[in-house]
């Protein structure tokens, strides 16, 4: 498993191969570690573990190159009329459409309700914590303050190879979600019960293993 591992600084460092759970698969899921502060935490089950945080670049990025261009018109715009030149005759349009439109218009209700959605959307984009396909593990005790994440295929894909291991199953399916796993899996031989209980045992092992601070409850499903 390949780690990064984050400072506040924004330096990146190389953290030696984790794999979660005893070595019995060639799968090397991708993990997400991000370290905060470097004081010692308490132990790995006596604090809440919160989901790991998208840095968001993208949106913000462009909500400051827009924000930048509209000003740096605006302040272009207003130097030019403080050094004696005549302004733009975009504001002198928007002016007299401000004064001749009224809220009541449809026009004016359109755009209102394009910059309300737009809002809306930068809004939740901040309070979310986004990274939705990385589900958050358990810290562990050395070293303080790092936190992990491993991807939601990894993690199916990690079941999947355990689930493949039982007796009588001929393929299988895994989706890891965030509360719940879901397997299906076609059986060639042996009893549908047999099979479906083995399943069971395997991928609640196999959960386990995974280290995740939310571990998903696992829905079986198997057919002929």
């Amino acid at each position: 498993m390949r780690v990064d591992v984050r400072t506040r600084g924004g330096h990146r460092h190389r953290a030696p191969a984790l794999r979660p759970g005893p070595d019995r698969h060639r799968a090397r899921p991708a993990a997400a570690v991000t370290a905060r502060g470097s004081g010692a935490g308490p132990a790995s089950g006596s604090r809440r573990v919160h989901r790991l945080r998208s840095a968001r670049r993208v949106p913000a990025a462009l909500t400051a190159l827009v924000v930048l261009g509209v000003a740096g018109l605006f302040l272009y715009d207003l130097a030019a009329v403080r050094a004696g030149r005549p302004g733009m005759s975009w504001r002198g349009d928007l002016a007299d459409r401000l004064a001749t439109h009224t809220p009541a218009d449809l026009e004016v209700q359109l755009i209102a309700g394009a910059l309300a959605l737009a809002g809306a959307l930068l809004l939740l984009l901040a309070i979310t914590p986004g990274l939705r396909r990385i589900l958050p593990m358990l810290p562990p005790d050395r070293p303080a303050g790092v936190r992990a994440g491993l991807g939601r295929k990894d993690a199916a894909q990690i079941l999947r190879d355990r689930a493949m291991e039982v007796s009588g199953v001929r393929s299988v399916r895994v989706k890891v979600g965030r509360s719940r796993v879901g397997v299906r899996a076609t059986s060639h031989f042996r009893e549908l019960d047999d099979v479906r209980a083995d399943l069971d045992a395997v991928v609640a092992v196999g959960i386990e293993e995974l280290g995740l601070a939310r571990p998903p409850q696992p829905r079986v499903r198997v057919r002929r």
